[in-house]
């Protein structure tokens, strides 16, 4: 069966690390038959939330940025994939803002199946805890019925292009291949 998969990648740099794994999750599920789209969040216009609280009534946001479009893209996605390169033992900011913007329709984007993508110059796994729980929190507790599907690790990339050379790269590929 096909499914309409979304990859929204908060690289901040083009050939950047969590954005090479995007490209091999992305070859895996077209392969797979998938209908696959990547949306890099550096190319668009996405606010700060303003906390106005207008979308709570309206379930729609006051600001006319790039948003609109993503909400509508996460709604009709089967699948969804959260990619961040980890500053600090978290997500970039780019990704943070994204996700408090989806307040205004966070009650429709249910029933997914979401996969994280993480690429960091650390070399543990277990230090991008804080990075995984941070999706978690937003995923698992903030929207219903989704399904964590798989974690990519792309630890101890620290230049671009680093993460062709671990194992993580492959797992990208074989892993959108089976989303």
């Amino acid at each position: 069966m096909s499914k309409k998969v979304l990859i929204i990648s908060a690289s901040p740099r083009k050939g950047g690390n969590s954005d090479l794994l995007c490209e091999q999750f992305l070859k895996g599920a077209k392969e797979a038959g998938h209908e696959v789209e990547k949306v890099l969040l550096r190319d668009g216009k996405i606010n700060y939330c303003l906390g106005c609280g207008v979308c709570n009534s309206t379930h729609s946001c006051v600001q006319k940025d790039g948003m609109k479009d993503l909400l509508d893209k996460m709604v009709n996605a089967n699948v969804i994939v959260l990619a961040t390169p980890v500053y600090f033992y978290t997500m970039d900011g780019q990704l943070k803002t994204f996700i408090d913007r989806c307040v205004p329709r966070y009650t429709e984007i249910s029933n997914k199946d979401f996969y994280f993508i993480l690429s960091a110059a650390d070399t543990e796994k277990a230090n991008l805890k804080p990075a995984v729980e941070s999706l978690r929190g937003f995923t698992r507790d903030c929207l219903e019925g989704t399904k964590e599907k798989g974690i990519i690790y792309g630890v101890g990339a620290w230049q671009a292009g680093d993460v062709k050379k671990l194992p993580a790269y492959k797992e990208a590929y074989e892993m959108g291949k089976k989303c």
